[in-house]
């Protein structure tokens, strides 16, 4: 497999064609505003103006979007990927999305002869960027495996998960997680702040026993800095969270700790805060 199209070229993505190429793949790349992969383009990879004509032609499409209706968008339709695409094309979208949407687009996929994954990814900006991301996989294993020198060019902690959807509610497993250690890492400098102590003395004093996490490690001292800056969009975890609230009341399951973290960033989003990253859940305790 030489050839490679993708379709979302933002904050991860970048990181991703960028590695993709290194590991000696052709990079197909589409975006709505060609002026913000202009870099990418100066370091190898080809343009295109349309979908269809990115597509057409190659082994295997990535999609890593924002949105559902997003990867509704580009999926289908006349000139979307599924009608654009030749026949044993692989596809593989690697937004986090409703894990319906991805058994829809499998099935439909596989009505014209495409093969189709969904693989959402765990690892935000710096582990795109280092290629080290860890990656959620479903759909059929054969597929996975024969993708697995794509795959391994992005990542380092690449597993199957099941059938189609699979890789999505792998995904949303994640995101509940990280809602509550999150919040639970917001709390505790909010805490500290309030009885005067020296938040990174007491970051440092905590990473390494049994309250340590990557949450506390990647966003603590963004927090005490005051740094805002997103390796992950707020409004997409948002998101992230609502699609893992619906699936889990689908199933008959409340989970309270995502249901009040919910609240909390959607309140911050109404604020106008959803282009900040995923630590200004620290705005909502101050």
């Amino acid at each position: 497999m030489k050839e490679i199209a993708f379709i979302g070229v933002g904050i991860m993505g970048k990181s991703m064609v960028r590695n993709l190429m290194k590991a000696g793949f052709d990079l197909h790349i589409y975006a709505r505003n060609v002026d913000k992969v202009r870099d990418v383009i100066a370091e190898g990879a080809k343009y295109y103006d349309s979908i269809k004509e990115c597509v057409s032609g190659k082994e295997a499409v990535i999609t890593i979007v924002g949105f559902p209706k997003d990867v509704e968008e580009v999926y289908f339709g006349e000139e979307g990927i599924i009608a654009s695409s030749d026949q044993g094309t692989y596809l593989i979208d690697m937004t986090t999305t409703s894990p319906s949407l991805s058994e829809k687009i499998y099935k439909e996929g596989k009505k014209k002869g495409l093969r189709v994954l969904d693989a959402p990814v765990t690892g935000g900006e710096i582990g795109a960027r280092d290629g080290i991301l860890s990656i959620l996989v479903g759909g059929d294993k054969e597929d996975y495996q024969a993708l697995m020198p794509v795959f391994e060019a992005m990542g380092t902690n690449i597993n199957y998960q099941g059938g189609a959807g699979c890789g999505q509610h792998a995904k949303m497993a994640n995101q509940i997680m990280i809602a509550g250690t999150l919040s639970g890492v917001c709390e505790a400098l909010a805490y500290g702040k309030a009885k005067g102590l020296n938040l990174d003395t007491l970051i440092n004093s905590v990473k390494t026993g049994a309250a340590g996490s990557k949450q506390l490690d990647t966003f603590g001292p963004k927090i005490v800095a005051d740094d805002m800056n997103p390796g992950f969009y707020l409004k997409h975890f948002v998101k992230d969270m609502g699609i893992a609230e619906e699936e889990a009341e689908e199933s008959g399951l409340h989970l309270e700790i995502l249901k009040k973290v919910l609240a909390n960033y959607k309140k911050l989003e109404k604020e106008g805060l959803g282009d900040l990253g995923n630590q200004a859940l620290i705005k909502y305790y101050e």
